[in-house]
């Protein structure tokens, strides 16, 4: 029951039931990634889309899944023998929000004061 509920008035979590239907109706499934992302295309070949396992998160699209999303590729990953690159790095899921965002010097959320900056400005101060 939680899932339907979900599914009906949420578009994070997996796919709704808009999205349902019109792949129900007009799509043709394509393949499925090592995440368990399942990608789609219109029948006329002009729209492609991708339903989350889990969260919609962007960053949980593979580079070979993603060349052929926005159609830098015509063909699938499927249809060929599609290997990731040696400089390609493994997924790392997105890091807002958790202790691991990246938080550069002098940002509030460090423990490290902000860096000296050069003389080459002087803050306003009133009456000066």
């Amino acid at each position: 029951m939680k899932t339907l509920i979900l599914q009906f008035f949420t578009w994070w979590n997996s796919a709704t039931w808009g999205t349902r239907l019109f792949t129900w109706r007009k799509g043709e499934f394509v393949g499925e990634d090592e995440f368990g992302n399942k990608y789609y295309r219109e029948r006329s070949g002009t729209k492609r889309w991708v339903i989350y396992k889990d969260l919609a998160e962007a960053s949980m699209i593979p580079p070979g899944w993603h060349g052929w999303m926005h159609h830098r590729v015509d063909t699938p990953p499927t249809d060929e023998s599609y290997r990731a690159r040696e400089w390609q790095k493994p997924h790392r899921p997105n890091q807002t929000g958790t202790p691991g965002a990246y938080r550069p010097h002098g940002s509030i959320l460090t423990p490290e004061s902000r860096p000296q900056v050069s003389g080459d400005y002087d803050a306003w101060t009133p009456g000066a």
